[in-house]
């Protein structure tokens, strides 16, 4: 959503609908932003759907002795009792001028019917968050970067969601700090590793990636590391899955798709194809679908039935690196 004026806030309603809370919450913060240039003394009020009444909203929107203009911000709106759809509904019909009303609805199908009778009200701009998966993450991070005025590569990009992890909160804050350190610069992966290269989630996918290439003894130094530097060892089981549905993915992609088509069947950035077609050419379905079982299994006995994690993940280690057999390339 572009950074919304007075004029798009202030007498209307903007409801805002969606699973994905730190995109609604951006929304929410972006009218707020709005009123408060439009009105340094404006006032904000918040409320909760199950709370709202006709009389309740009255007061939200009521101009106070000190201005009159207001933003009032309604969240849970899948909570709004029956008997206050049709007060909302009349209000939303006509919003006073002097107020920005913000409706916050978490996704779902609980009050989806409030929803669909907002959607028919002219005063009424919905704004939508939909849920961030695979390589929109990546695409995220180029965007924020984008947005903050300087440049990420698709090597830096990937290597920072892997770094951070998939917490678009976590994602935006690690943006900032990069483009705030490197104004008006291109963000290579270098400069991205120079921060973040020891995190935990980044470990891990470096542990996976070694076994994934056959590389015994890079993926036990690894994960020695990982291990010795706290990294949680269900991180390192994840890594392995995601690693692994990426490949699965790869091999039983139709052959002959262009790259672009390829990357969204796999669900992964373009540039990424050539990491999967590497190890790929050391990969058969039947051996994909027993790493598939043995990091299952890992991932299981890391959660309760393990004594010991250390020797469950070297374990995992040798069993994926032994895997791999020479099959030919795509």
């Amino acid at each position: 959503m572009a950074e919304p004026r007075a004029a798009d806030v202030l007498g209307r309603v903007t409801l805002v609908t969606g699973s994905e809370e730190f995109l609604n919450e951006r929304t929410v913060v972006g009218v707020r932003a709005a009123v408060r240039k439009h009105d340094a003394e404006a006032e904000f009020s918040e409320a909760q759907g199950n709370d709202l009444t006709l009389a309740t909203l009255g007061e939200l929107a009521a101009p106070s002795l000190f201005s009159t203009t207001r933003c009032v911000v309604v969240r849970g709106l899948e909570n709004l009792p029956d008997e206050s759809v049709a007060g909302l509904l009349d209000y939303c019909a006509a919003p006073a001028e002097d107020i920005a009303l913000v409706l916050v609805h978490g996704g779902g199908q609980k009050g989806s019917g409030v929803l669909t009778k907002l959607r028919k009200v002219g005063a009424v701009n919905e704004v939508k968050s939909q849920a961030v998966k695979g390589v929109e993450f990546t695409r995220f991070v180029v965007s924020e970067v984008r947005g903050h005025g300087s440049r990420l590569d698709d090597d830096a990009a990937d290597f920072l969601v892997q770094a951070i992890g998939q917490d678009l909160r976590s994602l935006a804050a690690a943006a900032h700090q990069l483009v705030n350190d490197y104004p008006g610069e291109a963000l290579t992966v270098e400069r991205v590793k120079r921060y973040f290269g020891g995190r935990a989630e980044a470990k891990s996918f470096a542990v996976a990636d070694h076994a994934f290439f056959g590389r015994r003894a890079p993926a036990l130094e690894e994960l020695r590391w990982a291990l010795d530097g706290g990294t949680p060892p269900v991180l390192i089981t994840s890594a392995f899955a995601g690693g692994v549905r990426g490949l699965a993915r790869y091999v039983s992609a139709p052959r002959g798709m262009r790259e672009a088509d390829l990357a969204r069947e796999v669900g992964v950035p373009p540039w990424k194809l050539r990491t999967l077609r590497d190890q790929s050419r050391s990969w058969t379905p039947d051996g994909l679908g027993s790493a598939i079982r043995a990091i299952a299994q890992a991932d299981a006995d890391i959660k309760g039935a393990a004594h010991d994690a250390a020797y469950t993940l070297e374990r995992l280690v040798l069993t994926v690196a032994g895997l791999r057999e020479q099959r030919p390339g795509r």
